[in-house]
């Protein structure tokens, strides 16, 4: 049974919606932080999200730089566990489900990128707003082929918990594992949603809706 809490759920009843949207909050945040910093900046019709939400409202103690222990691989374990367990609710066994955007910020797009990394690749795309992968290229990690998947990935020369070399192993990553992948490093952003990724998250759910794909 997950330790993790009740999602809020937003946007489009889920057996209404054009494209179905997980996005994980970041470490000390919550739900209603994502609704505020980025759903409610978005103007795509047709979505329906699901923010998760994180018992104590951190999905792992470690920073996701530092070298993976038997404690932080247990907690990972137990929140993708969690997500995995909200897609399915989500998409509900369908044999032709609608398009899955997964993302998220911060911690929450390192999650995501973990998710990736096991369980992908799915029909839709992931958007991972400051993200990288948890733990260090000495750690076992899991590596999936994620043929072709859309993924949106971005970081900053001056965010102090995810460093711009650790974004740009990400993207080294997500490149030897076949992702489409478009990578933003914003010069002098803070840990923050910019407008610019906002625009660009917008422009990839409008394009899932439309069943366009970039």
């Amino acid at each position: 049974m997950s330790i993790h809490g009740t999602p809020l759920l937003l946007g489009a009843p889920p057996g209404e919606a054009l494209v179905h949207c997980v996005f994980v909050h970041g470490r000390t945040q919550s739900p209603e932080d994502m609704q505020e910093q980025v759903v409610s900046r978005l103007k795509t019709s047709g979505v329906c999200f699901v923010l998760p939400r994180a018992q104590a409202n951190s999905w792992y103690a470690a920073r996701a730089t530092e070298p993976l222990t038997d404690a932080t691989r247990a907690e990972l374990e137990r929140a993708l566990h969690y997500v995995r367990g909200l897609v399915d609710d989500l998409q509900g066994g369908a044999e032709h489900p609608q398009p899955l955007v997964l993302g998220g910020f911060s911690q929450g797009a390192c999650l995501a990128l973990e998710y990736a990394m096991l369980y992908g690749p799915w029909q839709g795309a992931m958007v991972n707003l400051t993200g990288c992968r948890v733990g260090t290229p000495a750690c076992s990690r899991p590596f999936a082929d994620l043929d072709r998947l859309p993924v949106y990935l971005t970081g900053s020369d001056k965010d102090p918990w995810i460093p711009v070399d650790a974004v740009a192993a990400a993207a080294e990553a997500l490149s030897r594992a076949r992702a489409r992948l478009r990578c933003d490093i914003l010069p002098d952003r803070a840990h923050e949603v910019s407008a610019h990724e906002i625009a660009t998250f917008d422009a990839m759910l409008s394009d899932m809706a439309r069943q366009e794909w970039w």
